[in-house]
């Protein structure tokens, strides 16, 4: 019996030191979330994108209508392009932070 306590005991020494390292022995597995981070925030990166392409939206608009002409159909393009990218990048971002959470991105080095 105290030697069933003693393994216990070992056991939860490992897990904790594991944990705190940062390291994963081989029975210790988080394979949903890291310890200590958060899971990437869905709603403030929807609200910031939708206020990233009002701004650019509005603006390219007001811009390239003032400009008029063919400048202001580039104007229009280069809007629509900005828009692109704006998604884009906060979709990756999205990503990144998923992927971070989970560890499915150990080992690869960017």
């Amino acid at each position: 019996m105290d030697s069933d306590a003693r393994e216990d005991g070992n056991r939860e020494d490992t897990e904790d030191r594991a944990i705190q390292g940062g390291e994963e022995s081989d029975h210790v597995r988080h394979p949903r979330s890291r310890v200590g981070q958060s899971q990437p925030r869905l709603g403030s990166r929807v609200l910031l994108t939708w206020l990233e392409l009002t701004v650019v939206g509005m603006t390219g608009g007001i811009l390239g209508a003032t400009v008029g002409g063919p400048p202001g159909f580039i104007v229009y393009l280069a809007t629509s392009l900005v828009t692109v990218g704006i998604i884009f990048y906060n979709v990756n971002e999205l990503i990144k932070g998923w992927m971070g959470v989970t560890g499915a991105d150990d080992g690869k080095d960017a």
